[in-house]
């Protein structure tokens, strides 16, 4: 299989993206399309000694940033490296795209460019996350600010869908978040979408409150763009200010650090076990072809496994999966 690499989207591009690019090509067994500036991967490459394996480089002489417009990738920026990232895709030039540049920009650019499976009304950003037991899934992650009540309805057909073919999970628990468990909680549109949620063919099990969602309490957890997005954000702190803590709780003094041996394994696990590099990125669940949304401030690392997700997605054929569900043959 063929991956279409933005190589100029997000904080540490080109470097970072080249570099993990090549850990995919080495752990995945993929083709690499790298997108971008010649000029400027050709120096990245030649100034880090950078072997480049079963890569085709494609000209793109625009780069959309963090600060331009979502729709920059449709019409102020055509040359861009995500915009001919995209086209590229739809030519079938390559089987799947993974950038970690501008998430507007991409949610634009796969939504009007790609297009949506036939019967999705919305595409979701669909973000993977630890959870104190196995891994759980969040979206939408800040593809749609503001939901109506049947897209989050349908935002837990493609994460239980997700769950079920990529992770192998058997029945996925499907929860709303809310501020509350009761079904009489939350605004009109949440109390909607639960009257919906309740009748669906997936394994609803009613509304998940915040601190719920680290325990693992339901396997996918359903939100619009913008509370899916502050979860995302502040799950991800919380982590770094609990590793920090630890970290320096271990460092106060000679005793402390004798002691940090005894336990290190486990805390090496637990700090595997939460950082997001593991997971990569995210899934625009609800698009004709893969699209991954890596972190913007991926590293090697990081991007190797967003570029993970695409290829689970391609082995799996989840998106043939989305489309049956919701065009059954009558």
């Amino acid at each position: 299989m063929k991956i279409i690499v933005d190589a100029q989207g997000g904080d540490n591009a080109p470097l970072e993206i080249i570099k993990g690019a090549m850990l995919a090509v080495d752990e995945y067994d993929v083709d690499i399309a790298l997108v971008g500036n010649k000029n400027e991967i050709d120096k990245c490459v030649k100034e880090n000694n950078i072997t480049l394996k079963r890569t085709e480089i494609v000209h793109a002489s625009e780069t959309v940033t963090m600060h331009d417009d979502a729709k920059a990738v449709l019409k102020a920026k055509p040359d861009s490296s995500m915009a001919v990232g995209f086209r590229l895709l739809n030519e079938g030039r390559g089987d799947a795209f993974v950038s970690a540049g501008n998430t507007g920009a991409i949610t634009v650019g796969a939504t009007l460019i790609t297009k949506r499976i036939k019967g999705v009304k919305r595409p979701a950003i669909a973000s993977v996350m630890p959870s104190a037991n196995k891994p759980i899934l969040l979206m939408d992650c800040g593809a749609n600010a503001e939901c109506r009540a049947e897209f989050l309805y349908q935002f837990g057909l493609m994460g239980s869908l997700y769950m079920e073919h990529i992770l192998k999970y058997k029945n996925p628990r499907v929860a709303l978040a809310n501020n509350g468990t009761e079904d009489t909680k939350g605004t009109p549109t949440v109390k909607e979408a639960y009257a919906l949620m309740k009748k669906a063919p997936y394994n609803f099990i009613g509304n998940i409150e915040g601190r719920q969602i680290p325990f693992g309490d339901a396997d996918v957890i359903v939100a619009n763009g913008f509370t899916g997005n502050l979860i995302l954000k502040t799950y991800e702190g919380v982590a770094k200010v609990l590793m920090n803590g630890i970290k320096n709780a271990f460092m106060k003094n000679t005793l402390s650090k004798i002691s940090y041996l005894g336990v290190k394994s486990g805390i090496d696990e637990m700090k595997t076990q939460f950082d997001y590099k593991e997971y990569g990125g995210a899934v625009l669940l609800g698009v004709k072809k893969p699209v991954i949304k890596a972190h913007g401030s991926a590293d090697a690392r990081t991007f190797k496994n967003a570029v993970k997700q695409a290829v689970w997605f391609l082995e799996n054929d989840l998106i043939n999966e989305i489309e049956k569900c919701l065009n059954p043959k009558k």
